[in-house]
């Protein structure tokens, strides 16, 4: 078997995560307090207990989602799973396939995402930005409907998640505008996100700017496995992983390109390694063909069907 290893980003975080494999491994406590003694609170808290509203907060989301997906793949990797052919990560996930590839140190990381979703919060006030999901419609009808709402103000397609899921975002009132519009052309659903970050969108360029500043501080080593972007290419020098990893914040997420690349290679078992099951239900809308395996660890079950998967 062939497989692939896709971790997760900000969408996928729930107070309670990965409880139930902590219970067994105690890998995942000892990984989230690595990251608690980098950000000078105690992140397990805040996971297993919350307030939901605070672990919602992007500069939260985004170490909870990185330690999440790191602590599993620890987990995966002390039960003898084996190295994946190829790794992806949704957005933030990016980060946690670098960590795990051997790209980036993970307490490096943390601090990295944590000055990531301060950047982006930072980039556009509260309430004035918006994300909406978009379900039933083709990519090329939900671009254009978003040229036709900007009205000189920003809106864009920001996920292009699967086929028929894309997720818009920009200034509030012209998403509203490309929402109207877009129910106009016949989508199923238009709603907006509990989300107050426009990411992904020319509104993020400020954030993107302080990011390529940091990042030009931080080490890169070539990853021991192959990193697909969101922007479907794999790459070993570090500063064309810190130009990918500046280039996603301002441009669409290509999900669903992405996952297509890696099936052409040849993988045919798609691993989600991180909490929830968000990726896997994307995967299996993006190809349908059912003699490709496609899991998501969340518990020590789902973690022994997953290592038997790629057996052999």
């Amino acid at each position: 078997m062939t497989f692939a290893m896709v971790f997760p980003g900000q969408g996928s975080q729930s107070v309670g995560m990965l409880a139930a494999l902590a219970e067994q491994e105690s890998l995942v406590r000892d990984t989230f307090a690595e990251a608690s003694s980098v950000l000078g609170y105690d992140l397990w808290q805040l996971c297993q207990q919350g307030p939901e509203d605070q672990l919602g907060v992007t500069e939260n989301t985004q170490p909870a989602m990185l330690t999440a997906g790191v602590a599993t793949w620890r987990v995966w990797r002390k039960h003898g799973g084996a190295i994946p052919a190829a790794m992806a990560g949704h957005s933030l996930g990016e980060y946690t396939a670098l960590v795990c590839a051997g790209s980036l140190d993970f307490k490096t990381a943390v601090d990295l995402v944590k000055f990531r979703g301060q950047a982006m919060q930072g980039a556009v006030p509260s309430g004035q930005g918006a994300m909406a999901a978009i379900l039933g419609l083709e990519d090329a009808d939900v671009v254009a409907a978003c040229a036709e709402a900007a009205q000189g103000e920003i809106v864009q397609a920001a996920n292009f998640n699967s086929p028929g899921q894309v997720v818009i975002a920009g200034q509030k009132a012209a998403v509203e505008r490309a929402i109207e519009a877009l129910k106009a052309k016949g989508a199923k659903r238009a709603l907006i996100l509990p989300v107050s970050v426009p990411s992904h969108t020319e509104l993020m360029r400020p954030a993107a700017n302080q990011l390529a500043e940091r990042l030009s501080q931080v080490e890169f080593k070539t990853p021991e496995t192959a990193v697909y972007t969101v922007g479907m290419r794999t790459h070993a020098a570090a500063s064309d992983i810190r130009q990918a990893l500046f280039d996603q914040l301002v441009g669409p997420v290509r999900w669903t390109d992405c996952v297509k690349t890696i099936l052409q290679t040849g993988v045919n078992v798609l691993i989600e390694c991180g909490p929830g099951k968000v990726l896997t239900g994307l995967n299996r809308r993006i190809d349908r063909n059912k003699e490709i395996a496609m899991l998501a660890i969340e518990d020590s079950a789902s973690l022994a069907e997953a290592l038997n998967s790629v057996k052999g």
